[in-house]
């Protein structure tokens, strides 16, 4: 039986952070291995609707509450024409599709994907292609999607099925533009120029939309944050996002290192705001950019099975991590180190949403199943909607290879006012001993503990599976005590933990 270590906790009612957007809690489609054909759409499949799209996914992305889905890439958009995945389906082409080497046949698109969301009760934030297209691309699309009637797209829309405008009021502006890698890359002036104009004529169409600029697709680029300054020297009056992007793997099978990488993108978080202030006071303006976080995940499982992937094959298994507990407690991290962040950070996608690095996975004609990272997300998502306060947090710290000072718990508390009750989220870091969390209340008297989620377990490689769905689930436990104004719980060793309280 393990020992236990002791952290304090501060949390008081009158120490605010920020609300968080309902939007923090988003995620991804796009047209990549199994997102979409065997993901959200199998028409043959048991389980498909009248559109043919699987109603078990549908319940599962309801289960995890997802505001907004970022749709349909990724590198994918930069080679894509949209006008390729409207009208009759038989008279659409398949295309070879450049950024990830397959056949794209374009049974699926905005159409189909408008319809998807309204029925999986999410809203769609729409990328355009600024990779091989640009201005005239992006608004007709705008056109398309969101002008009632009365024009060239707008009828083409309603003769095509869709009467009501889809409504779309988030598009992001090209994807990843910083990287060789993307079809079409740009430096950052020549992006900057783009996107500016593009921004002006898309607004131009709808004044009602918001805008995500690319930021850079990684902390870890060289060009990082003169790109950031770049771009919005260039957009910053006629945007309101930047992108953040970051995935963490453990390919050297080092645990605590994996377990700190939260920090990494804490410090990205906060070096893209300072970017983006400095932009601000350049300029002498009054708006305020917040972030995107439209990418971020765990990815590495996948990366050697990736380069066997049969080249112009349709929907083939690509990108497909399998989850283990560690990885689902490094999720765990990065969605407290966004709520943390909820003053700035309006808008995440956990990347991405089904089969390809994803919580829930299908098989071809069969089940779907929730891997181990989708229960952090679910909570999140369902118990993390409020108020984030600011958590004064006394814990003992390790070393790791890449970090320093890494505290053993991660931590944050969410208020929600509507329902009286106050949310802890919390991992506990440590690979040998359970803590004992110490959290002083001010401001909730007379609030006791309602609910101990815990997901942990003997084997942090532990994961789920077609064969064994339900081999790492989470469960509640009986633990955790108000005594006046002081919370006691115990949080296992590596565990994460939603302690729910209410009066």
């Amino acid at each position: 039986m393990s020992s236990s270590k002791k952290a304090r906790m501060l949390v008081d009612k009158k120490y605010k952070v920020g609300n968080v957007d309902k939007r923090i809690f988003g995620s991804f489609i796009e047209h990549l291995g199994r997102a979409v054909y065997e993901g959200i759409y199998e028409p043959d499949h048991p389980q498909a609707d009248d559109k043919g799209f699987r109603k078990d996914v549908i319940e599962l992305v309801k289960e995890l509450n997802v505001p907004i889905v970022r749709y349909p890439g990724g590198n994918f958009v930069s080679g894509y024409n949209w006008e390729d995945g409207i009208g009759p389906k038989e008279k659409r082409p398949k295309r070879l599709e450049l950024a990830w080497g397959v056949i794209e046949p374009n049974e699926v698109g905005v159409d189909e994907f408008a319809e998807w969301a309204k029925r999986a009760d999410t809203d769609i934030m729409m990328a355009v292609n600024l990779g091989t297209r640009g201005m005239d691309a992006a608004r007709y699309l705008v056109e398309y999607c969101n002008h009632p009637s009365g024009t060239y797209w707008s009828d083409l829309r309603i003769s095509n099925g869709a009467a009501q405008p889809h409504n779309i009021k988030v598009w992001c502006l090209g994807n990843e533009m910083d990287g060789p890698w993307q079809i079409g890359h740009k430096t950052a002036d020549e992006y900057g120029r783009l996107a500016c104009e593009t921004a002006k004529v898309m607004k131009w169409v709808d004044p009602t939309i918001e805008l995500v600029a690319c930021g850079s697709s990684g902390s870890g680029m060289p060009t990082f944050p003169q790109w950031e300054a770049t771009v919005l020297d260039h957009t910053y009056e006629h945007v309101d996002y930047i992108s953040l992007h970051t995935y963490y793997g453990n390919r050297d099978n080092d645990t605590p290192n994996f377990l700190a990488r939260s920090l990494d993108m804490d410090k990205f978080i906060s070096t893209v705001i300072s970017t983006c202030d400095y932009v601000k006071a350049k300029k002498r303006s009054n708006k305020t950019i917040n972030l995107s976080f439209d990418e971020w995940n765990v990815w590495y499982h996948s990366h050697d099975s990736d380069q066997h992937v049969e080249r112009w094959s349709t929907a083939p298994h690509q990108v497909e991590d399998s989850y283990n507990l560690e990885d689902a407690l490094v999720v765990g991290c990065m969605l407290i180190t966004l709520l943390k962040h909820a003053d700035r950070v309006k808008i995440a996608c956990l990347a991405q949403l089904v089969n390809v690095i994803a919580p829930i996975m299908t098989e071809k004609g069969g089940p779907a199943w929730k891997q181990t990272i989708y229960y952090p997300f679910m909570h999140a998502s369902n118990y993390g909607r409020g108020t984030v306060l600011m958590p004064v947090v006394d814990a003992p710290k390790y070393d790791s290879k890449d970090f320093t000072d890494v505290p053993i718990i991660e931590s944050v508390a969410i208020e929600n006012e509507e329902k009286n009750e106050l949310t802890i989220f919390a991992v506990n870091r440590d690979m040998e001993d359970a803590l004992e969390l110490e959290c002083v209340l001010g401001g909730y008297e007379g609030y006791k503990v309602k609910e101990h989620i815990i997901l942990n377990g003997d084997d942090i490689k532990a994961g789920n599976s077609v064969e064994r769905p339900d081999n790492v689930i989470p469960r509640k436990i009986q633990d955790g005590r108000v005594d006046g104004e002081t919370l006691s719980v115990m949080l296992p060793r590596l565990s994460w933990n939603v302690i729910r309280l209410g009066d």
